[in-house]
């Protein structure tokens, strides 16, 4: 144990001088402080003497904690539950009291519908690298998948590739989207190919040939500001 202890703490440090090469004894700095972090855990688990299958067993439900998940499934009971509003056509939402993102939605004749807010995960197909969450995107995922009782939400996220595009820049950021192909958390790879478009009261499906037209013209007006500089 000793042994591995040493190796852990050289390993850190060594991060640490390429993290922060010009830190002074003392001196705090956050990439070192999350890997100073890391160590104290794990010499936890070495000091309680884990190794092999308990160590593995340990690690994921430490991950399971960090990453806001509950250890065991939840259920629709009262006791698990939070009444936190009423909107004006009568449908109460409720909070887990166990999983912060996790709602409860019941209608006024009583069907009831369950959103975990960061079940998917959104990437766009030209900055593959840069995640983002999505009501939107969620909202159209839970009717796909619908979350059912009692729940245990899985290691990793639904993966939705998207495309996002601006024809008008008073719009903001984009005012045209497609949600293109899903990635599951068991691995498996789904088409999804829906289209939409900003109107008055919000999000507007629309179809392919729409979709693409307006594309197009997002592309044309990406040209001429390109051309005005």
């Amino acid at each position: 144990m000793g042994n591995m202890i040493d190796w852990a703490k050289r390993e850190v440090e060594i991060a640490c001088k390429r993290e922060a090469p010009d830190r002074k004894d003392g001196e705090w700095d956050y990439g070192c402080a999350c890997y100073e972090s890391a160590l104290k855990a794990y010499m936890s688990l070495m000091e309680d003497e884990h190794s092999g299958m308990s160590f593995s067993i340990t690690r994921s439900i430490l991950n399971r904690l960090m990453e806001g998940k509950p250890l065991t499934p939840i259920e629709d009971v009262p006791e698990e539950w939070n009444e936190i509003s009423v909107d004006d056509i009568g449908e109460r939402m409720y909070q887990s009291r166990r999983m912060r993102g996790l709602f409860k939605h019941v209608g006024p004749d009583g069907a009831v519908r369950y959103n975990d807010v960061n079940r998917v995960c959104c990437r766009n197909k030209n900055e593959p690298k840069i995640s983002y969450h999505s009501g939107h995107a969620s909202r159209l995922i839970d009717k796909l998948y619908p979350i059912t009782m009692p729940y245990s939400p899985p290691a990793g996220h639904y993966e939705l590739t998207c495309e996002e595009w601006l024809t008008d820049r008073r719009n903001g950021d984009f005012d045209t989207w497609a949600y293109l192909t899903l990635k599951t958390p068991g691995g498996d790879s789904v088409g999804v190919f829906r289209y939409f478009k900003d109107g008055p009261d919000g999000a507007v499906e629309i179809n392919e040939g729409e979709y693409g037209a307006r594309v197009i013209l997002a592309k044309e007006r990406e040209r001429a500001e390109r051309g005005k500089k």
